[in-house]
């Protein structure tokens, strides 16, 4: 079952990802668990970038959901152009939506993924609101 991602949707980051020898499974393409990181490099480059990493002594995401599409393979070597976007916020939530391509192959999307993400207060464990300097970045 493919998770289809929404049209409704916000384009906050494109960066380049090398894809590594390491990435490889036995079969010579990347392997399903480098697609998440794949994923979670443009997630975390996208807070990083507004400001908003994670702060284990505050507050801060924690992803509660995630999913990969995986709609063509990736090889070694090359670069995975990643493309995120934003939706969805809540009092406590967003989505977070991820599509794959590779730099020599622009527009044809090797895989496209997700994830929930809820902020938290890290010391209670509990959610709280998102926080007001974020909420611009989804408009």
């Amino acid at each position: 079952m493919r998770i289809e991602i929404p049209a409704a949707k916000k384009l906050v980051l494109e960066t380049i990802i090398q894809i590594r020898w390491g990435d490889q499974d036995p079969m010579g393409h990347v392997n399903n668990a480098s697609y998440f990181r794949y994923l979670e490099i443009a997630r975390l480059e996208w807070l990083f970038k507004i400001g908003g990493p994670p702060d284990p002594a505050g507050q801060g995401p924690v992803i509660v959901n995630a999913f990969c599409n995986f709609i063509r393979q990736l090889e070694y070597p090359g670069a995975v152009l990643a493309k995120h976007y934003v939706a969805n916020p809540g009092r406590s939530s967003f989505d977070t939506y991820v599509t794959l391509e590779r730099t020599d192959a622009p527009g044809v999307i090797h895989a496209s993924g997700g994830a929930t993400t809820v902020w938290i207060d890290f010391k209670s464990q509990q959610s709280v609101p998102l926080p007001a300097w974020l909420l611009p970045h989804f408009a």
